[in-house]
């Protein structure tokens, strides 16, 4: 049988839905999420990339194709034949790469504070800025201070950047910062029948980067059938900072058929 990526799953239901991390997550981020999730009605796998959490000892190149691949591998091997996808921040690039690599299996996205195609565009200057907390947490307590809007308690920002050291590799977490920080695959997904898939979007109200103008100029200019939503009291990390809210938000997108 061939090796799959380690997960997490929540549920036993016929709606299937594969969750994909940030950068500075993992499966365990969606954890605070479980008590108000439809257990009965859907089965989430919260997914792991290599070098991360459950697969935190898998080696491998740390691009978003080889994430595709994994996730596509990962479904075969759960026997899911079709699916939903959802994305947090670097989560929602990877997913639109799965959604390239295989339309006719995915049924709806859902995007969380979510990188869109082009991703994040960054210059020389700030791209060495994100490099420098490969090897520094105090600078990922920073970014994440930051992306929520420096708002809340610093000991939580240093909690989830040591969490972030413990569930990721120094190699994958440097690997996969280009893939989200520099690359465009936009080109391929504007006017594709991929783009025809449902999308919704979850922004937080604090979030000072993945913004509502952002959104309209990327995901919901290339996603015809797109729609946005400002989730109150939350910056960049929903699922920590409002989790029954999104829960709740997330399964009524997810129950929709049209």
């Amino acid at each position: 049988m061939t090796a799959v990526n380690g997960f997490v799953q929540v549920g036993h239901g016929p709606c299937k839905v594969l969750v994909l991390s940030g950068w500075f997550g993992s499966s365990a981020d969606w954890k605070a999420l479980e008590p108000a999730l439809d257990v009965d009605s859907f089965t989430y796998v919260f997914f792991d990339y290599r070098g991360y959490g459950q697969s935190l000892e898998r080696d491998g190149a740390f691009t978003f194709a080889e994430v595709a691949s994994d996730v596509l591998a990962l479904a075969d091997n759960l026997d899911w034949q079709r699916f939903s996808l959802i994305g947090h921040s670097m989560g929602g690039m990877a997913m639109q790469r799965v959604l390239l690599a295989a339309p006719h299996r995915i049924e709806r996205m859902a995007g969380i504070s979510a990188v869109p195609a082009c991703g994040s565009r960054m210059d020389a200057a700030r791209l060495a800025g994100f490099g420098a907390t490969v090897n520094d947490v105090t600078k990922r307590a920073g970014i994440i201070a930051f992306s929520t809007g420096n708002r809340l308690t610093p000991r939580w920002s240093a909690h989830l950047a040591n969490q972030s050291v413990r569930l990721s590799t120094r190699e994958a977490f440097a690997g996969y910062l280009p893939e989200w920080a520099t690359r465009d695959f936009s080109a391929e997904l504007i006017g594709s029948a991929a783009a025809q898939v449902p999308v919704k979007l979850f922004i937080g109200e604090h979030d000072p980067t993945l913004t509502a103008d952002l959104m309209n100029r990327t995901w919901l200019a290339w996603y015809p059938h797109a729609t946005l939503e400002t989730l109150a009291n939350a910056g960049h990390y929903p699922m920590f900072e409002v989790p029954v809210a999104l829960a709740t938000k997330l399964e009524d997108w997810l129950k929709q058929t049209t």
